[in-house]
């Protein structure tokens, strides 16, 4: 995977997190708090700037009641 690809991945996956968030009436400061990240990491990951593991992934669904592949489907 090129560099470009990865950057429109992670771009891709930020937009779907900070999307099911909103769904979810969640803000970036309550999100933090359920999942026990910093409120600028979250921020980091909606705008693409940060690549979550998959264990933050893991959580971050926990934290937002929603199952991992809710981030991965369109």
């Amino acid at each position: 995977m090129d560099k470009k690809r990865k950057e429109e991945v992670k771009q891709i996956f930020g937009q779907r997190l900070r999307n099911i968030r909103l769904e979810k009436g969640m803000s970036q400061e309550e999100l933090a708090f359920q999942s026990s990240f910093d409120r600028t990491y979250i921020s980091g990951i909606e705008r693409g700037q940060k690549n979550p593991s998959l264990i933050t992934i893991e959580t971050l669904a926990d934290a937002l009641d929603v199952n991992t592949d809710s981030f991965f489907r369109d």
